[in-house]
């Protein structure tokens, strides 16, 4: 039966090529992007392939939380149901490290954005629908200051680093504090240095295939292997699920981070 399906960040790199699979298959595919230009050059790309998906696109800056719960707005608007919400959309290097609202960019796309988006799609979800929170294998301790913009991360990797543990952490809350009603939460690092836009920026390098990102991608949000995986954090790297970081396993910790990416939208989301 046909799925439809979100994904951010699918106007290029691993969002892009998963949703061209899932929209092969016949799923009808939610795109994000910040660009219209890409936008809809990737709707074009989709409507050059085979297959019976259907697409439809929504134009948001994630690094703008009130733009956050607009897209949340115009999604619910359109949709009674999503059966996978597929948060892929990432920053890692860039010139400019606030945004608007005052938060380091890495923490406000990789980590905040997400996090604010899944919660105003809650409504959408059944049970069996599927939550995959693009993590990595780099993943370092949250400075706290920093998650709430009071400080700055000087080491452009470790601020993206910090951010991708913070979503690990708070996918594994999601999932506790969900478990009864049988959704998925489930963090996924989808390869090491792939051939993305973000690698060739951040490392000067061409990158592996893309396509053992994307695969992953639409494993995680169709195979039965990911059913029952909620609360867990799949290693691509490993081809196996695996332990995230320490932190992500300490309960207060991870409480200390979810408390203030709560604090914080509490203040900026509108």
């Amino acid at each position: 039966m046909p799925k439809t399906i979100l994904i951010t960040g699918s106007t290029d790199g691993i969002g892009l090529e998963a949703a061209k699979v899932l929209y092969s298959q016949g799923h009808h595919i939610l795109l994000h992007g910040r660009s219209d230009t890409k936008l809809k050059a990737a709707e074009k790309a989709h409507s050059e392939l085979s297959g019976d998906g259907r697409v439809e696109s929504y134009l948001t800056d994630l690094s703008r939380m009130a733009d956050v719960e607009t897209l949340g707005e115009e999604i619910a608007a359109n949709h009674e149901q999503l059966d996978v919400v597929i948060n892929n959309a990432g920053v890692f290097r860039t010139a400019d490290i606030f945004t608007d609202d005052g938060l380091d960019i890495r923490f406000a796309v990789n980590t905040f954005a997400p996090y604010l988006l899944t919660q105003r799609l809650l409504p959408l979800l059944r049970p069996g629908a599927r939550v995959v929170n693009l993590s990595s294998a780099a993943q370092s301790p949250v400075n706290l200051e920093a998650l709430a913009g009071r400080t700055t991360i000087p080491d452009q990797l470790n601020a993206y680093a910090q951010s991708k543990l913070a979503l690990t952490m708070w996918s594994r809350t999601m999932a506790h504090l969900h478990k009864n009603r049988a959704l998925v939460f489930v963090a996924v690092n989808p390869g090491s240095l792939l051939a993305t836009k973000m690698v060739k920026e951040g490392f000067d390098m061409a990158g592996n295939d893309i396509r053992v990102g994307s695969d992953v991608l639409v494993r995680a949000a169709l195979a039965d292997e990911f059913a029952e995986a909620s609360g867990l954090y799949f290693d691509n790297d490993k081809g196996r699920f695996a332990s995230p970081h320490p932190d992500a396993l300490d309960q207060k910790k991870t409480e200390r981070v979810v408390r203030v990416i709560e604090t914080v939208l509490a203040e900026k989301s509108r």
